[in-house]
C-alpha cells in the first residue's frame, strides 16, 4: 500500500510539474506589455541604449537589465553569431530576466575562433597558423567535424601499460615521430575512456603526462569499488584504441594535426573542400553562459556552438571514471562513492539555480558537454532543445554528493522533449543525459540516438554504504525513445540504454521505447534497462525493449533490492532480478511481433509524438526442430530457438561442428540472424540453406571471424534446412538463431 501511495504522489508531482511548465511557456506578454521592459542585443551591439535601433552587446544588455526597476525585463537577441571570448555571467542580480531570440531570429552564442590563412603543402595537406591562446583540440570545416589524425590499435602484448608508462614505441614507430609529445594515447576499458598525452619517449618506453597517467592506472584507491580491474595496467586492459595527433598519422581526408611548437594546424581536405574558401572553426572559449544563484531566469530560442573543454589538453588529461566524469588532481581523499569526480565543461552551466527554464535551445559542435545543472539547482527545466555533435554528453543534472544539505540538493528538475543525437563523439564513455544524486527529477519524452555508451543514467555511488540512504528518490524516467545506444564501434561496454545506480525509492522507469542497444556487439554485453550495482526500489513498467545486445532488464547484484519489472514488451527473456524482494511479473517476452498496445507505447515515446517504430520480424525458427553435431552438458540445440538471447547452445570441440534447423517444410527465407553465445565461441563458419536433408543442393555463405550479436545474412532462398557449420575444428555455441520469411 505504501508503494502505491508513493507512486500516486510521484505521478501527481509529475503532473503538477507539467502544468507548471506549460504555464511557464506561455508568452511573457500575459503580464501586460506595459509591465515588460524590452532590451535589444545584437552580435556587434555596443553602448547602453539597448534599443532596436541601437542594440547593446550581451554584457551591455545584462547591465542595463540590472538597472531596471518595477518592470519585468526581456532581452531580445537579434539574429547572427555572438562571438564570445569569455562567458556571459549571470548572477542573483539577473534573476527574473528572460533572454530570448527576437521574433524570427536564431541567435547563436559561439566560443569558436576561425582558422584562416591556409597554405598548401606538397603532400596535399594545408597548414595555417593558430591565434595565440587557442589550442585547437577540435576542428570543424564548414560545420563538419574533422578527426584528429589517428593510427591503428596497439595490442597490450606490444603496448604493455604499467604505472611507469607503456612499451611499444619502437614497434609502433612512435620513437621516430618528430613530435611524439603532442600525441595522446586513447584507451577504452569496459565503461571507461582515457586520453593521456605522451610526455617522453626513450627507446621502447613511453611515459605520459601526470597526473593523467597515475589517475588512469591502478592503485590510487580513489576510485571504486575495486575499479583497478578497469584501469590501463590491469588484466582487463587489452589495447590502446589508437594514438592520435601526430603528423605521421595524417593520411585520411578529413584529418588534422596540431603542432604546439609551431602553433599550426595541418589539415588534409575532403573531396570538394577548398581551404581558400572554406570556414574552419575551433572551439576556444570554454563556457558560454553561466548562471550562479539566479532564479526565475528564462533562456529560449538561443543557440550554443563551439564551446571548448580545456582539461583534456592539460596534464590532467582525461582519466574517465564513468559517464563522462573524470578523476583529477595528483592526490585526493579516499572516496569510493564518486564524490570528487569532475564533470566536463559545458556550454551552459547553472549553479544553485531556482526556477530556471532553458527552452528551444540548440547545442552543437561542442568540445565538451551541452548543459549542467548543479550545486543544488532546483525546480528548473531543460525542454524542447536539440543536442548534436558533442564531444561529451548532452546534459548533466545534479551532483555527486550523496547527502548534501537541503540547499545543495538537486530536486524537482525536468528534462523533457529534447533531441540528443551523436554525442560522446570524442569522450565515448559519456552518456546522453546524466543525473546524479537527484530527487523528484523527471526525464520525459526525450529522443536519444547514436550514442557510444549509455543513453540515460540516473543515480551514483555503486555499492557504497552512503548510497543506501542518500537523497536519491522519486525520479521518473518516462516516455523516452532511445535507439542505437552502446554503439559497438566505440568499444565501450557494461552499460545500457537506461542505466541506474543507488537506492532510489519511488523511482519509475515507464513508457520508454528502447531499440538496438549494443546491437551487433562482439560479446554478450549492453542492456536495455540496467539496474546496476545498488539500484533498489525501482519500478520498470510498460516499456518496449527490442534488439538488445544482452538483457532487456538486468539487476545482477544481490545488494540491489526491491526492484519490480512488470508489463513490459520484449523480443527476448532475462534471468530473474537479483536482490531480496525483486520481482518480474506480467511481462510479454520472447515476442516476434509487437502487439498493438506495445506499438502505441513505442510510437508515443520521444520528443516527436508520432515517432516510427521498428516492428519485429516473424521468426520461422521458433516452430522448427534444432539439432547439433554433439552437446556439451545441458547446452542443447533447442536453446537457440527458445526466443531467449540469455540461454546458449554448445557443441563439443570437433572437426566441422554444426548446429542445424529443420523448418518442417520448404519456406521462403529472407534473412538469417545468428547470435553468438556468451563466450563468443562461434567463428569462421558457413551458413548453409538447403531443400535437401543431405545439403546436396545447399547455398553457402561464409562468415569470417567471430559471429556477432547478431550477424545478419540477407538471402532470397527457398529452403527447409539451415545449418551453421565450422570450417575447422572447434565448438559451435549460439544464443539465438532467427529465420525471417
Amino acid at each position: 500500500m505504501r508503494s502505491g501511495v508513493r507512486t500516486a504522489r510521484t505521478a501527481a508531482t509529475a503532473f503538477m510539474s507539467a502544468v507548471a511548465l506549460s504555464l511557464a511557456l506561455l508568452p511573457a506578454a500575459r503580464a501586460g506589455a506595459a509591465d515588460i521592459k524590452v532590451l535589444h542585443a545584437a552580435p556587434h551591439g555596443s553602448g547602453s541604449a539597448c534599443s532596436l535601433a541601437e542594440p547593446c552587446s550581451l554584457d551591455g544588455a545584462r547591465d542595463a537589465a540590472r538597472a531596471v526597476t518595477g518592470n519585468d525585463v526581456r532581452v531580445e537577441l537579434a539574429d547572427g553569431t555572438y562571438e564570445l571570448s569569455r562567458p556571459l555571467d549571470l548572477g542573483s542580480k539577473d534573476s527574473g530576466v528572460t533572454w530570448t531570440a527576437a521574433p524570427g531570429a536564431r541567435p547563436v552564442l559561439s566560443g569558436g575562433r576561425a582558422i584562416t590563412g591556409w597554405s598548401a603543402n606538397d603532400d596535399g595537406t594545408w597548414t595555417a597558423k593558430v591565434p595565440e591562446g587557442v589550442t585547437p583540440r577540435q576542428l570543424f570545416v564548414d560545420g563538419v567535424r574533422a578527426v584528429r589524425a589517428r593510427g591503428d590499435s596497439c595490442a597490450a602484448s606490444v603496448c604493455d601499460a604499467t604505472k611507469a608508462g607503456m612499451t611499444g614505441a619502437e614497434r609502433t614507430g612512435i620513437n621516430k615521430w618528430e613530435r611524439p609529445t603532442d600525441a595522446e594515447a586513447v584507451i577504452r576499458v569496459r565503461w571507461r575512456n582515457y586520453h593521456c598525452r605522451i610526455a617522453s619517449v626513450s627507446g621502447d618506453l613511453m611515459t605520459f603526462a601526470q597526473p593523467c597517467w597515475t589517475n588512469a592506472s591502478s592503485g590510487t584507491d580513489r576510485t571504486g569499488p575495486a575499479w583497478d580491474t578497469t584501469t590501463v595496467d590491469s588484466s582487463r586492459y587489452a589495447k590502446v584504441s589508437f594514438f592520435e595527433n601526430a603528423r605521421e598519422l595524417l593520411d585520411k581526408p578529413g584529418e588534422f594535426v596540431w603542432d604546439s611548437t609551431a602553433r599550426t594546424v595541418t589539415y588534409l581536405p575532403r573531396e570538394g573542400e577548398n581551404p581558400r574558401r572554406f570556414l574552419a572553426v575551433t572551439p576556444a572559449t570554454e563556457n558560454l553562459v553561466t548562471l550562479d544563484g539566479a532564479h526565475d531566469v528564462r533562456l529560449t530560442g538561443i543557440g550554443f556552438a563551439y564551446a571548448a573543454y580545456r582539461q583534456p589538453d592539460t596534464d590532467e588529461g582525461y582519466a574517465g571514471t564513468q559517464a563522462g566524469l573524470t578523476l583529477t588532481g595528483a592526490t585526493g581523499p579516499v572516496d569510493h562513492a564518486g564524490r570528487h569526480y569532475t564533470k566536463p565543461a559545458a556550454a551552459l552551466t547553472v549553479r544553485g539555480g531556482r526556477d530556471v527554464v532553458v527552452d528551444d535551445a540548440s547545442f552543437t559542435r561542442l568540445g565538451g558537454a551541452g548543459v549542467i545543472f548543479e550545486r543544488g539547482t532546483q525546480d528548473s527545466t531543460l525542454t524542447r532543445s536539440r543536442f548534436t555533435d558533442l564531444s561529451s554528453g548532452a546534459a548533466y543534472i545534479g551532483d555527486t554528493e550523496p547527502r548534501p544539505t537541503a540547499e545543495l540538493t538537486g530536486a524537482r528538475n525536468t528534462v523533457s522533449y529534447n533531441t540528443v543525437r551523436h554525442t560522446g563523439v570524442e569522450y565515448s564513455d559519456a552518456v546522453g543525459i546524466w543525473a546524479g544524486y537527484e530527487a523528484d527529477t523527471v526525464i520525459d519524452h526525450n529522443t536519444l540516438e547514436d550514442l557510444p555508451y549509455s543513453g540515460i543514467s540516473v543515480g551514483w555511488g555503486w555499492n557504497q554504504p552512503e548510497v543506501q540512504k542518500s537523497v536519491l528518490r522519486d525520479n521518473r524516467i518516462t516516455n523516452n525513445r532511445i535507439s542505437n545506444a552502446m554503439r559497438v564501434e566505440y568499444d565501450q561496454h557494461d552499460g545500457g540504454a537506461i542505466y541506474t545506480q543507488g537506492a532510489q525509492p519511488g523511482t519509475v522507469i515507464s513508457g520508454n521505447y528502447l531499440n538496438r542497444s549494443a546491437y551487433g556487439n562482439t560479446e554478450r554485453d549492453g542492456n536495455g534497462v540496467y539496474l546496476d550495482e545498488q539500484s533498489s526500489h525501482i519500478t520498470v513498467t510498460r516499456n518496449v525493449l527490442t534488439r538488445i545486445g544482452y538483457k532487456w532488464v538486468s539487476n545482477w547484484a544481490d545488494y540491489g533490492i526491491d526492484n519490480h519489472a512488470t508489463g513490459n514488451w520484449t523480443d527476448t527473456d532475462a534471468p530473474a532480478l537479483g536482490g531480496t524482494g525483486s520481482t518480474m511479473t506480467g511481462n510479454h517476452t520472447k515476442l516476434d511481433r509487437l502487439p498493438a498496445e506495445a506499438l502505441k507505447v513505442a510510437g508515443s515515446a520521444g520528443a516527436d509524438p508520432h515517432g516510427s517504430v521498428e516492428q519485429l520480424r516473424r521468426d520461422l525458427a521458433r516452430t522448427g526442430t534444432a539439432t547439433q553435431s554433439s552437446t556439451d552438458g545441458t547446452a542443447t540445440a533447442a536453446r537457440a530457438t527458445d526466443g531467449d538471447t540469455s540461454t546458449d547452445t554448445r557443441t563439443l570441440s570437433e572437426p566441422g561442428a554444426w548446429w542445424q534447423l529443420d523448418l518442417a517444410a520448404v519456406r521462403h527465407i529472407g534473412q538469417v540472424e545468428v547470435w553468438n553465445d556468451a563466450s563468443t565461441t562461434t567463428g569462421d563458419f558457413d551458413i548453409q540453406l538447403a531443400r535437401a536433408a543431405d545439403f546436396s543442393d545447399a547455398t553457402t555463405a561464409h562468415i569470417t571471424g567471430k559471429a556477432l550479436r547478431p550477424t545478419l545474412l540477407d538471402t532470397n532462398s527457398e529452403a527447409r534446412y539451415v545449418r551453421i557449420k565450422l570450417k575447422g575444428t572447434g565448438r559451435v555455441g549460439l544464443s539465438h538463431v532467427l529465420v525471417h520469411p
